[in-house]
């Protein structure tokens, strides 16, 4: 009767397990192995940096959040996207030595420490999500570049970066005192090729 009773424990204890573990979200990735697509925060932060290696104005606009709010914060994204734009249809071919070349990292989407910029979002501008996502990048210059990326979930359901987030402070509040992220997004998922 003990060694039964033994069985049936190992039997809960592992069932317990099994359905106490959840399964982990598959992500789709692009042929370099890194997240894409406008389905989750590191798809869409992934693509922002694939938009500046490719020179895309127009994926770069796609990928961007649409103008919100009003008065200068406003103003002052909307020539922020049409000068990126410009700029990305006018480039010649030669990358500089700053540019990107390739994604060498990308972390798991992280919340802010603060709810403030969340609230923001959320009350002022109809947005669901407000979160960060770090991207490592090489430069051509053979030096890796971390970049912070503000990632929004619109009322679309889908994700949306905001390439410039400095323009408006109460969304962005504390975004760049937030610790370096460790978690990779390879931890928080399951890769689909």
């Amino acid at each position: 009767m003990p060694s039964r009773t033994k069985v049936i424990l190992a039997m809960l204890l592992v069932a317990s397990l099994v359905s106490g573990s959840e399964a982990r979200p598959k992500l789709r990735v692009s042929s370099d192995g890194f997240p894409t697509g406008q389905a989750t925060p590191e798809g869409a932060a992934s693509d922002l940096a694939r938009t500046f290696m490719m020179r895309d104005a127009a994926w770069f606009r796609r990928i961007c959040i649409r103008p919100y709010g009003a008065g200068k914060s406003r103003t002052d994204y909307t020539e922020y996207l049409d000068g990126v734009s410009d700029h990305l249809k006018q480039e010649n071919g030669n990358p500089s030595p700053d540019d990107a070349k390739k994604i060498l990292k990308v972390f798991a989407a992280r919340h802010l420490s603060r709810n403030s910029p969340a609230s923001t979002g959320y009350a002022l501008f109809d947005f669901q999500e407000v979160m960060f996502v770090d991207v490592e990048v090489l430069l051509y210059s053979g030096s890796s570049h971390l970049r912070r990326t503000m990632v929004i979930e619109d009322r679309d359901g889908k994700w949306y970066v905001h390439p410039v987030p400095d323009v408006s402070p109460l969304l962005s509040y504390g975004l760049h005192d937030e610790s370096a992220s460790i978690q990779l997004f390879t931890d928080v998922y399951d890769v689909e090729h």
